[in-house]
Order: structure tokens, then C-alpha cells, then sequence
């Protein structure tokens, strides 16, 4: 079209009416477009009134999607439904090599959708989000919009599979990672929150993601999830031919609406789809550098001491004080330990978050001072959205009036926080999210803090008031539970409640790391209730279970594995019976899978104890660190049941080394366990190290490795061994498999 110039009024009408025209012809005649990075391929097709993923491609699957995009149907105007009519734009959409963007519009209301795709990454999943804008001059309330929506074609014959991880929240449960079979009629449902609570009878929440792939080898399939912390939802269904899932917010119990003022946005929760071969693990070692290079912190990663190891003050309680702070900051160094974490016990009340004078009378910014003259990194706990009684200034009180509208719900008169919790403050609302964004703020200058833990239930979900940025309650549904000195709330507009507070939260966070670029960030929530993929791009590291005994460690870091990288995993270490020093060996090892903290008292451990784990940590920051930053791993034996022989697997396939942890149960007489390994080059000849000598050191190919096994002799129940092996091109002087397989699987 060349450059005109219109001045009439007509002529300008009719000028734009053109423009649509064409715009609207344009759309007939785009071809699809293909977003692709060395994994996953897939076709985009804009159509008239909505957009569709139509192929999806790679690993070797190829796949017809067979339903197009759901944009808004209506939305709320001043309380009435307004049917929405969607235009293509083609004017304002975009393509091209890294992102695709198709953009609609509706005129009344006028609104804009944004649906976009992107790749980040020359491997791994690619992105997609939507965006809706409210051009006019009212506000609108907007139904439920998913993320993702996909009508996946399988032959019937096709047998599939079904994985999904639950979260640590708590403690680990008995089962943890699930494999189902996708049959005809097979309907499934994870859901997923910052609080985790489920009734009893109810499945627990997952960590939000899924893998579908084939039963058969090579176990081709694909996999999606949700980067975003607040309340959503997976959905997978089959019916014949037809593999449906939905991702997004929960619907539930709804019904959802969020308010969109005018000139401003919703965005859906980002999700992430990829295509992989290999199964569980497959997927896994293929979705965990991702996470590491797109979601997290680089300055973090690019620190070669990350994970660092940590001594953590809560073996000892609400008890901590001065003297015992600097006899562990002692003994942390002597240990050759990292960091110091002052936990909970530190502050004069819930909301007051100034030390104690009485346990702290010099303050915190001498002990983090005292602390950096070791050598060691200060951390402290907070609970840095929770209000309390407290009347000293500055503190955060339930009782002053504007403090009080922050709350989720009013507290009674004779209402009492517990030790370290009150009642949650709604971050949605802007004067709180302002005024916490600065205490926070004022806890990491005033304290001179390398890393800051968060903790409690950060986000609110549900809500009782009517004048919050979130949809008021309907209030014959709502549903109030006291617990542990806050007030839970399940009501209509939870997903909204936690929709805005996810969104503040993210936003405080991402102030604090621009104010503090070399700040550790911890994400606790009551030990891992928040595991999730919006947490992992805003902060460095996760508590994965409030239960610390070395089966609970083994069995939520062995969940968590299969869907983040091992560094963000942290163990706490807590003080359990150990009669033999095998036996203390193997609780630390239980938490030596990733990130690891010592939650003890270490000033009570004996002189043989000390030694032992100065010389476990050394090994652990000289030879395991970079095999957890850097190293495929392998889930090669059954969930840990602390009963049976259970094992994780290294292999760094770039340094051409690799670890496996091994575990004995409790069967008094199972000394003898084999475990097939996974990853390695079947004609190379491998080295094997037993650290603990509990075998001379060996050699075997990878084929032998992969098929007969690796045998490993155990003479104590509770005890562990660590096999470190790497590739050896010579014949082996001293084989494993010298004429037949020994042991059993």
C-alpha cells in the first residue's frame, strides 16, 4: 500500500475500513509458521477468530493437534456478560526465528489478545503465554483463560504412559513419583499451590508438570508445565484416539474472574512444552539444564562454590542465641562449611523483625561481620509477610488499622500469634507490597545478609475482603480454617487472591535481586509446599521437605530431581540415631544428593564425627559439587523406601566422570545388591572407586555396566557407599565380569 495522505473524514473511514479488509484477507492467506529449536518443532496457524498449534514434532513424534485456541468468549462489563467477537490483527502480529506472536482484537469491548510463542533456548522446551489488554475505558472482569490447550491424535493402539511428581510438602508420602497408564477414559487432575494442604482422602499436589510418552522404547513423548507460583491446575484426559491436556490457573472452586482495570493486562501463567526419548529420565536430563540456563540466576550458577554447604541453627530451635550462634560459626568453619543460617528464634515477634535484644544484644550485622571474617556466607530466616502483635515501630501489627485492611481476613480480639507465625498480609494489595518490599529490603541492609530464606505461607490464598486489587469472596461458599496462627481461606476468589500476590511477590523479588545482585535467595513455605517453576526463576534454591530424617531427604530429593536441577535441592540434616560411624555417614550422605545443610548442633558431635563429616563435606566440595552442577542424572533403582537397597547416578558425560550414591536398608541379611547403570558408552572401559574400600578398585565397559550391572557390598544396615567411576580406554587389568555375572538385581 503506498503512502497516502487523507484529509477528508469519509475518505479516512473508508481508508480504515480497507485496512481491516486486507487485514482480515490477510489472515486467510498466511501460511503457518514453525518455531523450532534443536528438541521440538512446532507448526502455528493463525486463523481468523483464533489461533492453533497444529503439529508438534520432534524426537521422533509427530502429532496433530485437533483443536484451536479458546480466546475469551466474554467477559463482565459493570456485572453484565459481554460476548467478545476476535479479530486477527495482522498489522500488529509478528514472526520470526525465535518468536511468534498473533495478535487479536475485539472491538467491544476492545480488548487485545497476545498469543505468543518463544524459544529461549537452542535446546529443551519453548514458551508460550497469552496476554489480554484492555484498550477501553472501563474495566472488565474476565472468566477463566488457560495457558495451554492441546487435542493430541494417538492411534488407539498406542500405549502410553503418564508421569507426574508430587511435591515434598510436609513430608514425603509413601508413593511420591507416579507412572500410570493413559487408557481409554483415563482422566487426571494435579493441582498445585503455595499452601499444599489436602483433606484427607485428596491427591497431594504436584510439582506442575507432566511427561506422556510411549510405553515402548525408545519411550518418545512430550512434556508441559506452568512457571508460575499462585494456584493452577494440569488436566489429562483421554477418549480414543484423543489425548487432551489443559494447563493453566485452577478453575476451582471458582467461579475465576480477575478484574482488568483500563490500560493494563492479564497475563496467563507461562507454560512450557518439549518433545524427548528415553522416558522419566530422558525428559528429566533433557528439562533440568533448561531450567538451570532459562529459569535460573546466572550469577548464582556462575559461582563454582553453588551449592554451598551450610550449618543451620533450627537443630537447636527457637533456643538460638549469641553464644550458640558463634560456637556454630566456629565449628563451621572448623567443618569447612560455607555458610552460617541464623533460622527462626533470631527476632523480637512475628512482624517486629529486629533481633531480640535479649538472645542478640549486640545485633545481627556483628555476627554476620563475625561470620564473614571466617571466610563463611551470613543467611537469615524470614517470614517476611506475616503480621503480628508487636506495637515497637515498624513492626507489622494486626491491630493498627491500615496493617489490619492488608489482612486476609480479620483476627479476633484475643487472636495470638504462634512462635513464628501470624496472619498473612495479601500482597495484591500495592500499599503492602510497598511497605514489605522495604522491610525486606531493611532485613538484608541492616543485617549485612549474603542469603535470605523465605518462609511461612508467603502468598494468599483466598481472601474475605471486598476492596482488595483481587474478586471479592461469594460469601455463603467461603470457608475460614484457623491453623497455626493464620487463617486459611478457601473461597471463590482464590485463585484471584493468589493470582495478584504471586504477581507482587515476584515483583518485590525481582526489585530485591537488582538492589542485591549477589543475594542468596532460599524458598522454604513450610518445606516444600512452593516447589514450583515461577519460584526457581526468582529464587536460587528450595527446603524440598519439612521432614529431615535421611529417608525423607533420599525420598523428596528423589521426587524433586526428576523435574529441577540437583543444586536447587537442599537436604537439612537433622540429628538421628547413628550407633556406628557408618551410620553417620550415611545421614549425611542422604543429604549430599544436592544442596546440603546440617541442621544440628555440631558443637555436640563427638571428635570421630567431626572428623568424619570434615572429610565427607571436603569430598563433597572437591568431587561431588561439580557432578551435581553439571552431570546427567539417573534414577537407577526404585523410589527409597528405607527397606531395600535404593541409588542415584552421575555421569558428567563432558568430563568423562561420575558418582553413584548407594543406600542399604534395613533387611538384615541383604549385604549384596547389583544396580544397572544408565548413560554410558557401551564400548568404553570404565574405572570404579569405592570411597569407603568396601570393594578393591575395578574395571568394566559400559556394556557390562549397562546389562549385568554394578555389584556393591554393604556388611551394616543404614549404611552407604559412594562408586566413583570414569572412562578408562585401556584393557581392564582387573574386570568385574571376569567370566559370568555375580550377584542379583
Amino acid at each position: 500500500m503506498p503512502n497516502v495522505l487523507i484529509t477528508s473524514k469519509p475518505a479516512r473511514i473508508k481508508y480504515a475500513a480497507l485496512i481491516l479488509y486486507l487485514a482480515s484477507s490477510a489472515a486467510q492467506a498466511i501460511p503457518p509458521a514453525v518455531i523450532a529449536n534443536t528438541d521440538i518443532a512446532i507448526t502455528l496457524v493463525p486463523g481468523k477468530q483464533a489461533p492453533r498449534l497444529d503439529e508438534l514434532r520432534g524426537n521422533g513424534i509427530t502429532l496433530r493437534n485437533q483443536s484451536e485456541e479458546t480466546l475469551p468468549t466474554s467477559v463482565f462489563l459493570s456485572g453484565t456478560p459481554v460476548p467478545l467477537t476476535w479479530h486477527f490483527n495482522f498489522a500488529l502480529s509478528r514472526t520470526g526465528p525465535h518468536a511468534i506472536v498473533y495478535v487479536y482484537e475485539s472491538k467491544t469491548p476492545h480488548l487485545r489478545a497476545s498469543w505468543k510463542w518463544q524459544t529461549r533456548s537452542p535446546n529443551g522446551p519453548i514458551e508460550h503465554q497469552i496476554t489480554i489488554q484492555n484498550l477501553g475505558t472501563h474495566e472488565v472482569w474476565l472468566p477463566i483463560l488457560d495457558s495451554l490447550r492441546l487435542d493430541l491424535a494417538y492411534l488407539l493402539t498406542t500405549n502410553l504412559r503418564h508421569f507426574y511428581v508430587e511435591k515434598g510438602a510436609d513430608t514425603p508420602s509413601a508413593q511420591g513419583t507416579h507412572l500410570a497408564p493413559i487408557d481409554n477414559g483415563y482422566h487426571w487432575t494435579g493441582k498445585s499451590s503455595t499452601y499444599a494442604h489436602h483433606e484427607p482422602g485428596e491427591t497431594r499436589e504436584i510439582i506442575p508438570a507432566e511427561f506422556v510418552f510411549t510405553a515402548d522404547q525408545p519411550q518418545s513423548g512430550w512434556y508441559t508445565g506452568i512457571e508460575f507460583s499462585g494456584r493452577t491446575r494440569i488436566a489429562l484426559d483421554r477418549t480414543g484416539t484423543s489425548v487432551r491436556t489443559v494447563l493453566g490457573l485452577n478453575p476451582d472452586p471458582g467461579p475465576f474472574r480477575t478484574r482488568i482495570p483500563r490500560g493494563e493486562s492479564f497475563q496467563s501463567p507461562t507454560v512450557f512444552l518439549g518433545t524427548f526419548t528415553g522416558g522419566p529420565d530422558g525428559a528429566a536430563n533433557q528439562l533440568r539444564p533448561w531450567v538451570r540456563t532459562i529459569l535460573g540466576n546466572p550469577r548464582t550458577w556462575n559461582n563454582p562454590r553453588y551449592p554451598l554447604t551450610v550449618n543451620n541453627s533450627w537443630g537447636s530451635g527457637m533456643q538460638v542465641d549469641e553464644a550458640l550462634a558463634l560456637r556454630m560459626i566456629a565449628t563451621s568453619k572448623q567443618l569447612g562449611l560455607e555458610m552460617f543460617h541464623l533460622d527462626a528464634g533470631w527476632f523480637r515477634g512475628v512482624g517486629d523483625w529486629v533481633p531480640d535484644p535479649a538472645k542478640f544484644p549486640h545485633g545481627l550485622a556483628p555476627l554476620a561481620d563475625a561470620v564473614h571474617k571466617q571466610g563463611l556466607r551470613f543467611g537469615l530466616w524470614l517470614d517476611w509477610s506475616q503480621a503480628g502483635l508487636d506495637s515497637a515501630p515498624g513492626a507489622i501489627n494486626v491491630r493498627v488499622p491500615q496493617m489490619r485492611d492488608w489482612l486476609v481476613a480479620d483476627v479476633p480480639p484475643y487472636w495470638k500469634p504462634e512462635e513464628f507465625k501470624g496472619q498473612t498480609i495479601d500482597l495484591g494489595v500495592p500499599a503492602a507490597q510497598h511497605r514489605l518490599s522495604a522491610e525486606v529490603d531493611r532485613v538484608i541492609r541492616d543485617n549485612h545478609l549474603d542469603m535470605l530464606e523465605h518462609d511461612g505461607y508467603l502468598v494468599a490464598q483466598g481472601c474475605t475482603r471486598n476492596d482488595h486489587p483481587h474478586a471479592p469472596p461469594n460469601r455463603s461458599t467461603m470457608k475460614i480454617t484457623h491453623d497455626s496462627g493464620f487463617d486459611f481461606v478457601n473461597a471463590s476468589n482464590s485463585t484471584d487472591v493468589s493470582y495478584h500476590a504471586v504477581r507482587a511477590y515476584y515483583s518485590i523479588y525481582e526489585q530485591i535481586r537488582r538492589a542485591h545482585p549477589g543475594l542468596l535467595l532460599e524458598i522454604c513455605n513450610d518445606g516444600g509446599r512452593m516447589i514450583d517453576y515461577g519460584s526457581a526463576a526468582h529464587g536460587d534454591y528450595f527446603s524440598i521437605t519439612d521432614t529431615y530424617d535421611p529417608l525423607s531427604n533420599r525420598r523428596a530429593f528423589y521426587d524433586a530431581s526428576y523435574l529441577l536441577p540437583a543444586p536447587m535441592l537442599e537436604s537439612y540434616v537433622e540429628n538421628w540415631p547413628a550407633p556406628q560411624p557408618e551410620n553417620f555417614l550415611y545421614i549425611l550422605r542422604s543429604g549430599m544428593m544436592g544442596w546440603l545443610t546440617i541442621m544440628q548442633d555440631t558443637s555436640k558431635w563427638s571428635a570421630q564425627q567431626t572428623e568424619t563429616a570434615h572429610q565427607a563435606i571436603a569430598l563433597y566440595k572437591q568431587k561431588l559439587r561439580p557432578l551435581l552442577r553439571d552431570a546427567r542424572l539417573f534414577h537407577i533403582a526404585p523410589r527409597p523406601d528405607g527397606v531395600h537397597w535404593d541409588a542415584i547416578e552421575y555421569w558428567d558425560t563432558a568430563r568423562r566422570t561420575g558418582v553413584i550414591y548407594a543406600f542399604r536398608g534395613t533387611i538384615a541379611d541383604e549385604e549384596r545388591h547389583t544396580f544397572v547403570l544408565a548413560g554410558l558408552e557401551p564400548a568404553a572401559h570404565y574405572k570404579l572407586h569405592f570411597e569407603d574400600n568396601t570393594a578393591p578398585d575395578a574395571e568394566a565397559t559400559g556394556r557390562e555396566l549397562m546389562s549385568q550391572g554394578l555389584e556393591l557390598h554393604l556388611q551394616h544396615p543404614l549404611s552407604s557407599e559412594l562408586v566413583f567411576i570414569r572412562t578408562n580406554f585401556r584393557a581392564p587389568s582387573f574386570s568385574l565380569f571376569p567370566a559370568k555375572r555375580v550377584g542379583k538385581r
